[in-house]
């Protein structure tokens, strides 16, 4: 078993290595996220070790990089931060498990344990409608090769009509995909975010691909076309 720490603190990585290669596992160390991007591509691991704190890119930014780019070994985040948005945004960023700095060694083990036994777990299918391409693991939208910033709500949107291309969808199955129950304003409040989409992934582009039907609601064209 092959297994990456990714740590800028050398004594840290040190001890990390000397820990688990007494286990039997072996072990490198990149002291970067640079480096350790590279390193996770050229050597398929049996997990990755990645602290927060890195300099240049920090480990969210590496962890989400790593599945969008096809690298799905497990990802063990650790940190000194343990606030639940922290942990959050490590487990949004494709992260597999989280420990908090300082940690105990035995935990550490046993998690990097659980880890591996589980494996990489296959890539999550990504949607995709003629050009346009959505991947629910990293939240991530592109048109072509443009990566394009949405809201959480203008993604909860798109990916309903992504899901079910060429489908007229009720401005109602639209609001109990994407907002509580509890909403109260849902006078006009797809008619709003449908044209916010249209403004990004759309317009921009020279494209019509969401469509009005009348009296039924909204559909994305299964070709996506102009």
């Amino acid at each position: 078993m092959r297994v990456l720490v990714v740590e800028d603190e050398s004594r840290m990585a040190k001890l990390i290595q000397r820990g688990l290669s007494e286990e039997g596992l072996a072990v490198d160390i990149a002291g970067d996220g640079e480096g350790g991007l590279a390193m996770a591509h050229q050597t398929a691991y049996d997990a990755i070790i990645l602290d927060v704190l890195l300099p240049g890119l920090d480990g969210f930014a590496v962890c989400a990089r790593l599945r969008r780019e096809g690298v799905w070994a497990p990802v063990l985040m650790l940190t000194a931060r343990d606030s639940v948005d922290d942990r959050v945004s490590g487990l949004d960023a494709g992260a597999d498990d989280y420990l908090v700095k300082p940690f105990a060694w035995a935990e550490l083990l046993a998690r990097l344990r659980a880890l591996i036994r589980r494996g990489a777990h296959e890539r999550p299918v990504t949607l995709q409608v003629g050009d346009l391409r959505l991947d629910p693991a990293t939240r991530g939208v592109w048109r072509g090769n443009t990566e394009i910033e949405l809201s959480a709500k203008e993604f909860g949107l798109l990916e309903a009509l992504m899901r079910r291309p060429g489908d007229a969808l009720s401005r109602e199955h639209l609001l109990e995909r994407v907002w509580d129950s509890e909403y109260e304003n849902r006078s006009n409040i797809i008619d709003v975010y449908v044209r916010r989409l249209r403004a990004k992934l759309d317009r921009p582009f020279g494209r019509r691909s969401i469509e009005t039907v009348r009296g039924r609601g909204y559909r994305l064209r299964a070709g996506d076309g102009p």
